[in-house]
């Protein structure tokens, strides 16, 4: 079996610092230079030579200059005669770009898919793609994890009588209709309707909430603006107690404070797929670790042994 050297880029190193202890190894932080034109230069700090490499690298605000840093890691550890290179991605910011929903749109999603592999990635480990069809734009193997057990585990602490999971979108309604099962609650989703980046229209919810306990889940929270959105709609509707959980919570320009601010909202639960800015007061964030999970599907994927039978969505 080939010795396995996990590097960590700059996105993110206390998630690869704890997946590595899982993992009872140490990460290596790449070295970074960045030259007077701005230009930067990656150099890999352990030896790479027929080792089975790790490069663990979410893509997270500054996304661009990340993704340049993971694609320098990986043509170094290509010219440094890898066995084979796996990209750790927690978050793969480009999923939301995922279609051609506009004349002569770029679909981001796709293209740095090319780059990573045109690169030198020769599998990618990741978790919570944005959109099912983002899995096919790779032309190696993906191994998509999910958070529900771990947001399911937590959630049934609580007394779920009288409790429905609600997604904001029917995008995300398979994924919902998943998580009820695993907490054997009921399952409701909102109509929302996309106008701009920061603007989004519910129009109504499908599904029974009048008087019930509310878990909103959803994939990624950023600006907040369709949780706020479905929040006035629940509202509306009658629904009691709010608890919303995500599994990327980006949190961008106070998002979680405004989510956290309204009297309903009980708390948010995210994971630690991506750093956490520093939440307000009031905010009530609880955040759950991913690292067991990536740990385990590293070193099924460095032991040859099946990922999908652990990740597997219900």
């Amino acid at each position: 079996m080939r010795d396995i050297t996990v590097f960590s880029g700059g996105a993110h190193p206390r998630l690869a610092a704890d997946i590595c202890s899982h993992l009872g190894t140490r990460p290596h932080p790449a070295r970074v230079t960045r030259f007077a034109n701005d230009c930067l230069e990656v150099q890999l700090p352990a030896n790479c030579r027929e080792r089975d490499v790790f490069i663990i690298q979410p893509l997270v605000p500054p996304v661009q200059e990340n993704l340049v840093e993971l694609l320098l890691m990986l043509d170094a550890a290509r010219g440094a005669s890898a066995a084979r290179t796996t990209v750790v991605m927690p978050h793969y910011a480009y999923a939301r770009s995922d279609k051609k929903d506009a004349p002569r749109i770029s679909i981001g999603g796709r293209l740095v898919a090319d780059l990573l592999v045109t690169a030198g990635a020769d599998r990618v480990l990741t978790m919570a793609l944005h959109s099912p069809q983002v899995h096919g734009f790779f032309s190696v193997p993906v191994d998509h994890l999910h958070a529900l057990r771990e947001l399911a585990a937590y959630f049934r602490r609580y007394d779920l009588s009288g409790t429905v999971v609600v997604s904001p979108d029917l995008g995300y309604a398979k994924q919902a209709a998943a998580f009820a099962r695993l907490l054997g609650v009921g399952v409701a989703m909102g109509a929302k309707q996309r106008l701009s980046d920061d603007r989004v229209v519910i129009g109504s919810v499908i599904g029974d909430v009048a008087g019930r306990d509310v878990i909103v889940v959803d994939d990624e929270i950023a600006r907040g603006t369709t949780v706020l959105e479905l929040l006035d709609r629940l509202r509306e509707l009658g629904a009691g107690s709010v608890r919303v959980a995500c599994t990327h919570g980006l949190f961008a320009a106070g998002a979680a404070e405004r989510i956290g601010g309204r009297p309903e909202v009980e708390e948010i639960v995210c994971t630690d797929t991506v750093p956490l800015p520093e939440a307000g007061p009031g905010a009530g964030l609880h955040v759950l670790s991913v690292a067991p999970a990536f740990a385990e599907a590293m070193r099924r994927i460095h032991d040859g042994e099946s990922v999908s039978a652990l990740f597997d969505a219900p």
